[in-house]
């Protein structure tokens, strides 16, 4: 008797399983099938998602004509930058938080530093430090983690802020019109398939001269220095050749000319534009690590004998605050976010502008910590913050620089949210002299060391 209870309770046990085995079943599609019902309301929508993009559709009407372009709080900033088919946003807005200061000083119109000059040697820099690191894992498994890493992320246009000052300690600063773009320079994507191919080919011979057990420290260096070469080739002939000198001149708003003395780039950013990027911080607000905590992230630099990055990570409230005090005291803010969410091409970044779930009948909401976890947001664009609407001694919303040109947002400006810096924003570069005792004490906490693959960045370039 034992035996055909245990038996039968065995076959039951085995058609359970076999029922739920993790297929889908004829009955999973039919309850399936029942969700979408077919009412009337239901089928116009499908309709309308068969002729219309989704992201047209999902506006939410009554939460866009409540926006409103009105600022207690704006600095005095003229003209609107253009990376073009680029990512070069971190620069721009590295480069754009300057700008007013020379706009103001010369009584000029408007004024742009070239953001090809510092392009060139990024890529350089880039290029050397992809070469020198493949040399220090040549011992590695071509497969292994770190080296499909680096090979998946060789000389991209992507940055972040310490990479702007890495740049302008070593090569200064030039006007736009001492190194002005070039086709390549803006639409970057056939250069950097080829530079990839360059960086590939190289990572090939130091694979190989090392397999074959005899390659001295003088090969490897041969080997770099003579891709080195030939990426500066290429990127000479599509960006031109830097300027080592040039002459400052400019024209003030009352149409007079001036001529300057000749500077190298160097002397231009030490007496001219006299950038103090000592005085700043990267606060960064990553829901996954401690705050009140300092960390470097691992190859997240442009240079091989540079730092590699260096925040604070704060609670987004602190972020908050800091951003808004800078603003208060005239001075633009760079940050970072993720700009594809919930994003309005009219020029709105605000919590709402797109109602996917009205329109699917689907939730899709995810906690800013799960969002990073799960790679689902990332910081992805880098623009400058230029004001802040304040009521009750909070901030509502904040006007935004942006680097698409005058033809996207409103004229190039965007309006950023109260709930969507909550959810999006993830870094900002903050002058040392807002922060309190406690970030203070906390910027002298051993930096805690991230792989270049960490949650947070592993989308970035």
């Amino acid at each position: 008797m034992k035996s055909i209870y245990f038996f039968m309770i065995f076959f039951i046990a085995v058609t359970v399983f076999a029922q739920n085995n993790g297929a889908i079943t004829n009955e999973n599609l039919e309850n399936f099938e029942k969700s979408v019902s077919g009412e009337s309301n239901q089928k116009a929508i499908m309709n309308a998602l068969a002729n219309h993009r989704i992201k047209d559709l999902a506006v939410d009407r009554e939460t866009y004509i409540k926006q409103d372009e009105l600022f207690t709080k704006k600095l005095d900033v003229k003209g609107i930058t253009n990376q073009q088919s680029t990512g070069r946003c971190w620069l721009f807005a590295g480069l754009n938080i300057f700008r007013p200061r020379m706009i103001e000083k010369y009584d000029l119109e408007n004024f742009e530093f070239s953001q090809s000059y510092l392009s060139f040697y990024d890529k350089l820099e880039k290029a050397n430090l992809f070469i020198n690191q493949i040399i220090k894992w040549k011992d590695k498994d071509s497969e292994s983690r770190e080296v499909d890493w680096i090979l998946n992320h060789a000389v991209g246009d992507g940055g972040q802020w310490n990479m702007v000052v890495d740049l302008i300690e070593k090569y200064g600063l030039v006007p736009q019109y001492a190194m002005p773009e070039t086709y390549t320079s803006s639409h970057t994507g056939d250069l950097s398939y080829l530079m990839r191919k360059k960086m590939y080919q190289t990572a090939s011979k130091i694979f190989n001269a090392y397999n074959t057990g005899d390659a001295t420290t003088e090969d490897y260096e041969e080997i770099r220095l003579n891709a080195l070469e030939d990426i500066y080739k290429l990127l000479a002939m599509t960006f031109g050749k830097p300027p080592k000198s040039f002459i400052w001149k400019y024209k003030n708003t009352d149409g007079d000319v001036k001529i300057d003395k000749e500077y190298t780039p160097q002397k231009f950013a030490e007496k001219i534009v006299k950038v103090d990027l000592e005085k700043y911080v990267y606060i960064l607000s990553n829901p996954l690590e401690e705050y009140y905590q300092t960390y470097r992230v691992q190859l997240d630099r442009n240079m091989f004998d540079k730092e590699n990055m260096f925040v604070l990570n704060l609670p987004v409230s602190d972020l908050k605050s800091l951003t808004t005090d800078q603003i208060m005291d005239d001075t633009p803010v760079w940050f970072g976010c993720d700009v594809g969410k919930e994003y309005d091409d009219d020029g709105f970044m605000i919590r709402g502008i797109k109602d996917y779930e009205s329109l699917f009948g689907i939730n899709f909401d995810l906690t800013r910590k799960e969002q990073v976890l799960y790679n689902e947001s990332i910081p992805t664009h880098a623009m400058v913050f230029i004001g802040v609407d304040i009521k009750n001694d909070k901030p509502q919303k904040w006007l935004v620089e942006n680097s698409w040109g005058k033809d996207r947002g409103r004229d190039g400006y965007w309006t950023l949210g109260n709930d969507w810096f909550d959810k999006y924003m993830y870094g900002a570069i903050i002058e040392k002299k807002h922060l309190s005792a406690k970030m203070l004490k906390a910027l002298e906490t051993e930096p805690i060391i991230l792989p270049p693959w960490d949650a947070m960045w592993k989308g970035m370039e």
